[in-house]
């Protein structure tokens, strides 16, 4: 597996639980607002950390360790992710798998097998926008698969929005709260134009302030 970074410790990425991040190289979303272009544009990859390296630590850790995010990029791009899963929770963490929603059937497959103990998704924007969001061509009804599909799972989920000008507004977080409706958790996230965005001139454009989403929040369905 494609691995472009590796934090080895965190409290904030899975809930209620101390984790190591494991970052996948390559996305098939071009999102213009995206802060991890390092691990999305080809051009500006780094040179691969060894799988062994990653699953050296983990097996050396699982002392003090409880849970694995895997995140990217996109995750469900990278051909070995399932055996990799497999590999990591035989050594006896939680999983925890961020995704987009691109592929279901990767999804699928990983709580087919009970690999995955929690997945959360991004949910870009409202269904009519979508392509405008992600900045590639893209059969938006697969996104709407994959809600279905995690909302189905019985497994712990939460969805979430990153909410950017302007491509998300408050009727698209209104259509989306639809779509996820039944969901375990849905987040709205405040957009922060940092330097290492795709595209540098959403630094330009007046953004949603938080005190606004959270307002959206509450009248959310």
């Amino acid at each position: 597996m494609r691995i472009g970074g590796f934090q080895k410790f965190s409290l904030i990425d899975y809930p209620g639980k101390m984790a190591a991040i494991v970052f996948t190289q390559g996305c098939n979303f071009r999102c213009p607002y995206c802060h991890n272009r390092e691990l999305v544009l080809p051009e500006e990859f780094k040179e691969p950390i060894p799988q062994e390296e990653v699953m050296g630590f983990l097996k050396r850790r699982r002392c003090q360790l409880e849970g694995v995010v895997i995140t990217g990029g996109e995750p469900t791009e990278q051909a070995d992710l399932v055996p990799f899963i497999g590999s990591v929770k035989e050594l006896g963490y939680q999983v925890k798998l961020d995704t987009n929603g691109s592929r279901p059937q990767v999804i699928r497959e990983t709580i087919q097998r009970r690999l995955v103990d929690y997945i959360a998704m991004d949910v870009k924007t409202s269904l009519e926008k979508y392509q405008k969001a992600i900045g590639v061509r893209f059969p938006a009804e697969i996104i709407k698969e994959s809600i279905d599909l995690i909302k189905g799972s019985g497994i712990q989920h939460e969805f979430r929005t990153t909410v950017v000008q302007p491509f998300c507004d408050q009727e698209d977080v209104s259509k989306v709260s639809i779509l996820v409706n039944g969901a375990q958790t849905y987040r709205l996230q405040t957009f922060r134009a940092g330097p290492k965005i795709i595209n540098l001139n959403l630094r330009d454009i007046p953004q949603i302030t938080e005190q606004q989403i959270e307002a959206w929040g509450k009248c959310l369905h």
